[in-house]
């Protein structure tokens, strides 16, 4: 099971109890960040500073099919989420006659700012390329190349809302495996099963206190008591 996580330097802690959430439950899991100065130095992504961005991997993230050699099926996810359950169970729910798995949120959030006051950008299937299932093998994710991501005219719009696909070809994902903090709320959505702190996170002053902001401070002292290396 390969894994590519979107690392900011900014969130270096989010990204470390991210990896401990998935490697304490599974083995199995090969974990990748997806660091943009490694990404340059291999020529993978030659954009420029993305000033809309909200994080360091806002483009990276599509690279995914192209690092996994356009071989089998991989998980993209971002840093600041914390998997509550094993992912072997995110994993078996693939279906081969799609080319990306998602949550497909209808996610419209009130507030202009986020995490350590980056603007909050609206726009239509907003979080869904937050956590992907991605066929990389797929003929349609084919159409995914360094030069398109890399290419200025290629935005961010027509990425994240995978407009290179048609809508028949993107399957969906129970939202309990993107659970949008302060969006959903138990018992009504159900329960979380992967929390994901897109507003911000306890590693942000600001957010100290946040929803759920317990579960992600005893998974930091479980990986500091365990001394992961990751």
């Amino acid at each position: 099971m390969n894994i590519y996580i979107g690392y900011d330097s900014r969130e270096d802690l989010a990204y470390q109890v991210c990896n401990h959430s998935i490697k304490s439950r599974s083995k199995a899991a090969n974990i990748f960040p997806l660091k943009l100065n490694e990404l340059k130095d291999k020529g993978y992504y030659t954009r420029g500073e993305d000033k809309l961005g909200s994080t360091e991997f806002t483009f990276s993230r599509f690279l995914v099919p192209i690092l996994n050699e356009y071989k089998g099926w991989a998980l993209f996810c971002d840093c600041d989420l914390l998997f509550l359950n094993p992912i072997e169970e995110l994993f078996s729910i693939v279906d081969n006659k799609f080319a990306v798995m998602c949550v497909q949120h209808d996610y419209n959030p009130k507030g202009k700012t986020k995490m350590d006051g980056r603007l909050q950008s609206i726009y239509p299937r907003k979080n869904w390329s937050s956590v992907v299932l991605w066929n990389c093998e797929h003929p349609s994710n084919k159409k995914i190349t360094t030069k398109l991501i890399n290419d200025p005219d290629t935005t961010g719009k027509y990425l994240h809302r995978f407009s290179w696909l048609k809508d028949s070809e993107i399957g969906e994902i129970s939202h309990e495996w993107n659970w949008l903090v302060g969006w959903y709320e138990e018992p009504k959505d159900g329960k979380p099963k992967a929390i994901h702190y897109t507003e911000g996170g306890p590693w942000f002053p600001q957010y100290r206190f946040c929803d759920y902001h317990k579960v992600w401070k005893d998974k930091l002292i479980e990986m500091m008591n365990t001394e992961i290396k990751i």
